[in-house]
């Protein structure tokens, strides 16, 4: 038996993120994924160290990773779209669990059941799933602060609109919140400042 699973996965950086838009440096979902995956890791190492939770990070980061391998069968779809009314939402949540189907059942069947759990959505971890969501809102924040930093306004009410729902999801969780007080500010930074920071904070090296 051939499965197409890993052929599948290499496609993910040909889906690009925010197609409709103007972007000073395009972003696809292999990548998004992987920076999803750290923040959900990081959120969930706060967590636990600063919060007394006994979360499991790495599950976390590898849900994040295959958290968009629908959109590589579907590709990305516009979020005012994919929201515009409920019952389009329904429906193309039914296509994202049939696309999520097919690439598990690419698999040699002895691994479905490995898989089946990380990447089918209906079938993964409710609190790891939320987790994932939060990382998610974080890393697509991340992006419109980039684009800003680049005097992009294609980006300007998108940042809005990421930075009532970074608000919100700060107000749930305190992990979520300490992550994005700790982490973020310094991801616009140049690299001669975050050579200072992390010079002033004794992170030289030595």
């Amino acid at each position: 038996m051939k499965s197409t699973f890993l052929a599948w996965i290499t496609r993910m950086p040909l889906i690009k993120r925010w197609s409709l838009m103007h972007s000073f440096r395009e972003e696809n979902i292999s990548e998004h994924s992987h920076m999803v995956a750290v923040i959900a890791h990081l959120i969930c190492s706060v967590s636990n160290e600063y919060f007394g939770t006994n979360l499991n990070a790495d599950k976390a980061s590898t849900l994040a990773l295959f958290h968009e391998i629908s959109e590589t069968k579907l590709q990305d779809l516009n979020s005012k779209t994919k929201y515009q009314t409920p019952e389009f939402t329904r429906q193309f949540k039914i296509l994202e669990h049939i696309a999520e189907t097919e690439c598990v059942n690419t698999l040699p069947e002895k691994l479905r059941r490995i898989y089946a759990p990380l990447i089918i959505q209906n079938e993964t971890d409710e609190e790891y799933r939320r987790i994932v969501k939060y990382a998610d809102v974080i890393a697509a924040y991340v992006k419109t602060l980039e684009e800003q930093r680049f005097n992009n306004n294609e980006f300007a009410h998108v940042r809005q609109t990421m930075h009532a729902r970074v608000t919100e999801i700060c107000s749930q969780n305190p992990a979520v919140k300490m992550v994005v007080d700790t982490f973020i500010s310094s991801c616009i930074c140049s690299l001669d400042e975050l050579t200072g920071i992390d010079r002033d904070n004794g992170f030289n090296g030595n």
